[in-house]
């Protein structure tokens, strides 16, 4: 039987005569007419060939991968648990052959890792309905990955669009391409319907360019290298189609040793996770002062005898040889396992010792065997040399000290923390890149929730803008002028706020969100309840801003007013309540998932509901421990100014909320433009998502977009569960701390 055949290595490949094709609706084809490109395998030999998609095979997998949403959508969440769950029994069935293959192709994966993803995810399939109620799929999702992404970290994307009811195509990197097809092959044949799961293959990027555009994919996830990430956000940029980026090759982790560490283990560690596994990131040796000798000391012990690694060309080679050359014109000393050889794409594990944060070997890593080691004095210290570094990916912490291993992970601004341990991952535990290290999470219940929901007059008054927990004018001292309804006649003066208001806005929100974050959320929660009480308080005020500013009559001006205090009241409810937890470990060992405010929030509101729709916001934002800056609507900015009134008599930290009035375009280019911010939540034209998109990958953002319709956008009178807690949990990034036991 097909099955049968995957049994042996071999056999599969030589079904394919060598030539794999595409696997659409279904089943493997091979177009005629296509180019192909030829696939070594570890040793050098030619493994096989590959296709290369073109227009017209996009076009028609995304016409399967519509069907099989509809078919994969109609079966009820046991159906597709179950399907999930024969998924993983086929994959341990033919583990030897997805090993033997993924060998061959350099992919870094162990079968047994696939098939915890494939049963943690089928209960979340068993799951969907019962705790998302009224969950509408995204139909289809588009998996990109770079050519040097690990088959865990596709399958990390796969695996829960599949269980939330989507449809998936996957466009591989080149060498990940046969155990993709491989797998695509084996979960149809478990059940998966015809086009619920498809595989592209192709020469370059261009190929996921062209699959991201078509009109029928509603999400696009990728993993892998970061300039392939932000080739991928430009070309998709202004098409409405949201993009997570993964950027997890490459990255600087911190590998820090305490003086209450077991340097032996440590070193054991460090040395297996620098030199012997296969690695998607560079890892920097962090020591303190007081056991550095023990270290360097025990490093040369064992490392000698270690032999070369291989390098992936002799390009490499001379990146390598460049990169020792300036350590030791720096005064860095060497310890190495052998001599070098004089020429070839090979190199022995080398540690530079000496290393400062600055030099151009650390900021800029080459891709031979090489490991920086620099040194600490205090704890506070090597907090620092660890968040030293534009990725926030992960860090190693080593010391017996428990509470010493718990503040210092608090305190690293990376997604895993690993404690006496390294590279350790499990799917029950949410992971967001922090800083450049992405825009999304990965793993745990937050998968679910990281992808979008389908989304009488007086005299003229003057308003300041609030900066610093202060009114203030604008740095450039102009003013706009604020139209009644109907144009006839000019309601106010607002403030025109530009990029110098935003750099202020921003230092105010600076200094105050790290104590703003470290609060408990109970009193986070008083503080929002406390704002409520205001807001009630000058209500007829409010009430009457958004009357003279919409049109509408005073009763639908009370009722949004009273929509606004119940909506600062549930975040304040939330506070506490949304946390992280100790899930579950397949392995022995504790592990703790801890949800952490994102930073600085730049918030461009909304022309809908304009007091609702800012309070909604500015409560899902700071009850996390954000703190934010937000641009009122153009169109309607009189609530949102009547609103500071009420955040000046609130026991809210001055600095925490600002509000900067003035053109849209231009303070959404300032809030772009700003490297500090972190997130930014912005409701405009198709136009500024698209400047979003392509501006906001160096440093990456998380971005949360919504393009306005003439028609009207979204209703924000709607309070169900699932859509605040999904707007709740956007507002927070999650970190995981692994603490194995003896």
């Amino acid at each position: 039987s097909q099955t049968s055949s995957f049994l042996r290595f071999p056999a599969w490949l030589d079904n394919h005569s060598r030539s794999l094709g595409l696997f659409v609706d279904g089943k493997c084809i091979r177009p005629a007419d296509r180019q192909s490109r030829s696939l070594a395998d570890s040793k050098g030999g030619n493994l096989c060939s590959t296709v290369c998609a073109v227009e017209d095979d996009v076009s028609q997998c995304a016409s399967s991968a519509v069907k099989g949403h509809k078919a994969w959508g109609d079966l009820s969440c046991h159906q597709r648990a179950k399907v999930l769950l024969r998924s993983a029994s086929a994959l341990g069935q033919h583990g030897t052959c997805v090993s033997e293959l993924c060998e061959l192709c350099e992919v870094s994966c162990s079968p047994s890792s696939l098939i915890r993803l494939l049963q943690y995810y089928s209960s979340w399939a068993q799951l969907r309905d019962a705790l998302v109620p009224d969950w509408t799929p995204l139909g289809v999702v588009a998996v990109v990955t770079s050519d040097d992404c690990s088959l865990y970290s596709l399958m990390l994307k796969v695996l829960p669009a599949l269980a939330m009811g989507n449809s998936v195509i996957v466009v591989p990197g080149r060498s990940r391409a046969p155990p993709t097809l491989l797998l695509a092959q084996l979960f149809t044949g478990a059940g998966l319907p015809a086009g619920a799961l498809n595989v592209l293959t192709g020469s370059d990027m261009s190929l996921c360019a062209r699959v991201a555009q078509n009109a029928n994919i509603g999400y696009v996830a990728y993993s892998g290298n970061k300039q392939d990430g932000v080739l991928l956000c430009k070309s998709t940029a202004g098409m409405g189609i949201p993009v997570s980026v993964s950027p997890n090759i490459g990255a600087r982790c911190p590998f820090i040793i305490f003086e209450s560490a077991d340097i032996d283990s440590a070193v054991d560690a460090v040395i297996e996770a620098a030199f012997k596994k296969k690695r998607e990131v560079h890892w920097v040796l962090c020591v303190q002062e007081s056991v550095v000798d023990s270290v360097v000391a025990r490093l040369g012990l064992r490392m000698a005898g270690m032999k070369c690694v291989a390098l992936h060309s002799d390009g490499d080679r001379g990146l390598v040889d460049a990169a020792v050359r300036d350590a030791q014109q720096q005064g860095a000393t060497l310890i190495q396992s052998c001599a070098a050889p004089s020429s070839g794409a090979q190199y022995p594990p080398t540690v530079l010792c000496g290393a400062a944060p600055s030099s151009p070997f650390v900021v800029n890593p080459s891709p031979g065997p090489l490991l920086p080691l620099m040194t600490f004095r205090s704890n506070t210290e090597a907090v620092v040399l660890g968040n030293h570094s534009p990725h926030g990916q992960a860090a190693s912490i080593w010391t017996e000290d428990l509470t010493l291993a718990l503040e210092t992970a608090k305190s690293l601004s990376v997604g895993s923390v690993w404690v006496n341990s390294h590279s350790v991952s499990d799917p029950c535990l949410p992971v967001s890149g922090h800083k450049d290290s992405g825009t999304c999470t990965d793993g745990g219940q937050e998968v679910s929730y990281m992808l979008p929901p389908s989304s009488p007059i007086s005299a003229p008054k003057v308003y300041l803008q609030f900066v610093g927990g202060k009114p203030c004018k604008s740095v450039s001292g102009c003013s706009v002028a604020v139209q009644s309804p109907g144009g006839a006649s000019v309601l106010a003066y607002c403030p025109d706020g530009g990029r110098k208001d935003v750099r202020n806005a921003v230092e105010a929100a600076v200094k105050v969100q790290p104590s703003w974050m470290k609060k408990s959320p109970s009193a986070r929660a008083q503080s929002l309840y406390s704002l409520s009480k205001g807001l009630e308080a000058k209500r007829r005020d409010i009430a009457g801003s958004i009357n003279v500013q919409t049109g509408l009559s005073m009763d639908e001006a009370d009722k949004e007013v009273e929509l606004s205090i119940a909506r600062l009241s549930d975040w304040a409810a939330y506070c506490d309540k949304v946390q992280g937890g100790s899930p579950a470990l397949p392995q022995s060992g504790s592990a703790l998932s801890l949800p952490g405010a994102l930073g600085v929030v730049g918030v461009v509101l909304p022309d809908e509901s304009p007091l609702l729709s800012m309070v909604t916001l500015l409560g899902a934002a700071i009850g996390n421990g954000n703190a934010v800056v937000m641009v009122p609507s153009e169109k309607y900015p009189l609530p949102a100014l009547a609103l500071i009134q009420v955040l000046q008599s609130s026991d809210l930290p001055a600095g925490l909320v600002n509000i900067i009035t003035g053109s849209r375009d231009q303070l959404t280019v300032a809030l772009a433009t700003h490297s500090v911010i972190k997130a930014i939540w912005y409701w405009g034209s198709a136009e500024g998502c698209q400047y979003l998109q392509y501006t906001c990958t160096s440093p990456l953002k998380t971005l949360r977009l919504s393009c306005q319709k003439e028609d009207g956008g979204k209703d924000w009178t709607w309070s169900h569960p699932s859509l605040l807690e999904e707007m709740w949990r956007s507002a927070v990034q999650w970190k995981s701390v692994w603490i194995p036991t003896a």
